[in-house]
């Protein structure tokens, strides 16, 4: 029997695992945790920095990515999505 693994949305991991740790993340650190290339969180991480949900912070060599304070209080990720969407069809 092969069951399938539910396809999740990359968007809500990042937003997810960003909501878990508000100290900041690298894109390798989120790659690492969440299994998938640095291009794909490169990805989905520029859609959510110019729907203005995450930030990213230089420190040093590196970019810290955090979510936005008022993302944090979101009940689900899904409400995040749901904005996102909206920011995106106001362009």
């Amino acid at each position: 029997m092969n069951e399938k693994k539910e396809k999740r949305d990359p968007r809500i991991e990042i937003i997810e695992l960003l909501k878990k740790h508000p100290e900041g993340l690298t894109i390798q650190q989120m790659s690492d945790m969440l299994g998938l290339s640095r291009l794909t969180v490169t990805k989905y991480l520029h859609e959510l920095l110019g729907a203005e949900i995450v930030t990213q912070r230089k420190v040093g060599k590196a970019k810290l990515t955090y979510l936005k304070q008022q993302f944090i209080q979101k009940v689900s990720s899904e409400e995040i999505l749901e904005e996102l969407r909206k920011r995106l069809k106001k362009e």
